[in-house]
């Protein structure tokens, strides 16, 4: 399913609209008239929807024009609900005037402005529920491969990274990346995370016959323009599309900001990408909140766990280790104790033994668990003593992972970028498949995470951990 993209029938949305215009126009008659919402009706003022039917069609054709040029009928990845739903009451409340002017004109003998005030508000409500419904069923459907484009990176410099971020972060969008080639001779050849790297630009051309690439998104230098010129002449002589992104001065993508005078685009720089101090504000009071709200059933969870911990094994109940947090500083996370009390004294030679990663192992069946450790750290109950962390400004509860000093030792300078803000109990990272994420997709996704960063990405990612916790997904 991976082959061609999905498409809804083009006619579709629009018919879908339109219905729903009727059927607020519907709902609307009946609260005006049959319920007596906000104003009661005399038997005598009673009328039929029949006088209503032009007002109907104009509203639903004017909803329709409005949505159409705000391109709301084109497919258009990265849109979000909140796009939408801006030209929706737009166009709503533009119709809902004209249609009352119109009134005042013809001054029709059968006429509630009421009504059609309603009907606005319920047009707005039912196209609102039904795109947030659709938008769920694209990302649902795109997260098991259905609707997905293939997609293979030009470069994989600073800008090509940052579009790898976002790919891998945001699967709801529909894109599956394939791999990545670069003229490096370093990074031609080594993979970031899960994502391959294909060799050099000359496979090209091999690579789009062999992996059915339906998209190539070029990020190379801004001095090889004669290359990047021939990449797009090869593809579409291939009839693939293609898309570059402007390469300046190899800043980062969110650091770039586009103004239009007259139609021409301006660029311009934000400075670095981070939690501006006002953000920082805002996450902080959330993260008091929740801590606040948490305490009592976190309590309650301590008591049990303790107990559970004291009758398995030899030694303490908590256990606390040296992390590094936002801007490098170091500080104790505290845990509860799910191994053998020299577990850290174990951790370099089962380093060597397995081969994995130190700056992210994945130990699936770590021998210095103990029993009951292991349903500890199935269902992340090790992480509760970490509100105290969070309530003691040093995590927050959405964030990149709190790595140990060892590994920030073997970080390269693109992968301090994670620092730049507190480490979390949870984060993209946890609901992309935890421990089963490597390294260098982690960051990525991390990166992605403070360029974008709002509350509603702090929510989505919280509600989104639940489920993965409860059924212990990609748990070690």
């Amino acid at each position: 399913m991976d082959g061609s993209p999905f498409r809804w029938p083009r006619w579709w949305l629009p018919a879908a609209d339109a219905l729903l215009v009727g059927v607020s126009f519907l709902l609307s008659y009946y609260l005006r008239y049959e319920v007596q919402f906000l104003q009661p009706v005399d038997e005598a003022n009673a009328a039929p929807f029949d006088p209503y039917i032009p007002y109907t069609l104009l509203f639903a054709a004017l909803v329709l024009l409005y949505n159409h040029s705000e391109h709301l009928y084109r497919e258009r990845r990265g849109r979000t609900w909140w796009d939408e739903m801006f030209p929706i009451i737009n166009g709503t409340t533009n119709a809902a005037v004209v249609v009352m002017a119109l009134s005042f004109l013809l001054r029709p003998l059968v006429f509630s402005r009421l009504l059609i005030v309603q009907a606005a508000v319920l047009v707005v409500i039912l196209l609102g529920l039904f795109r947030m419904i659709l938008g769920a069923i694209r990302a649902y459907l795109r997260r098991r491969g259905v609707g997905i484009e293939r997609v293979l990176v030009v470069g994989a410099g600073t800008v090509g990274r940052s579009v790898l971020q976002i790919l891998v972060s945001r699967p709801d969008l529909g894109y599956k990346v394939i791999g990545f080639i670069d003229d490096d001779p370093d990074r031609g050849v080594t993979d970031l995370g899960r994502v391959p790297a294909l060799g050099q630009v000359d496979n090209l051309p091999r690579l789009i016959e062999q992996q059915n690439i339906d998209l190539v998104i070029i990020t190379l230098p801004w001095q090889v323009q004669r290359k990047i010129l021939q990449i797009v002449r090869d593809c579409e002589n291939k009839h693939i599309r293609v898309r570059t992104v402007p390469d300046l001065f190899e800043l980062s993508l969110s650091q770039v900001q586009v103004e239009m005078l007259g139609g021409i685009p301006l660029l311009g720089l934000n400075g670095d990408a981070q939690l501006r101090t006002s953000s920082r504000l805002v996450k902080r009071t959330v993260d008091i909140a929740l801590v606040t709200l948490a305490l009592i059933p976190a309590l309650l969870i301590t008591l049990i766990t303790a107990i559970a911990i004291k009758v398995d094994s030899p030694g303490p109940i908590f256990f606390s280790q040296e992390r590094v947090g936002l801007g490098g500083r170091r500080f104790k996370v505290y845990k509860f104790r799910s191994m053998v009390v020299n577990a850290e004294a174990l951790w370099g030679d089962l380093i060597r033994q397995t081969g994995e990663d130190p700056r992210h192992p994945k130990l699936v069946k770590d021998p210095r668990v103990t029993r009951i450790g292991h349903w500890i750290r199935r269902f992340s109950l090790d992480e509760i003593p970490q509100i105290w962390n969070i309530a003691n400004g040093e995590m927050s509860w959405v964030g990149p992972r709190p790595a140990i000093p060892q590994e920030v030792e073997l970080y390269e300078p693109w992968h301090l970028q994670r620092l730049r803000v507190l480490p979390g109990l949870t984060g993209l990272w946890q609901v992309s498949g935890r421990n089963e994420v490597p390294f260098e997709e982690m960051c990525l996704m991390d990166i992605y995470y403070i360029e974008n960063w709002s509350l509603g990405l702090d929510l989505q990612i919280m509600l989104r951990t639940i489920p993965i916790v409860l059924l212990a997904h990609g748990a070690h």
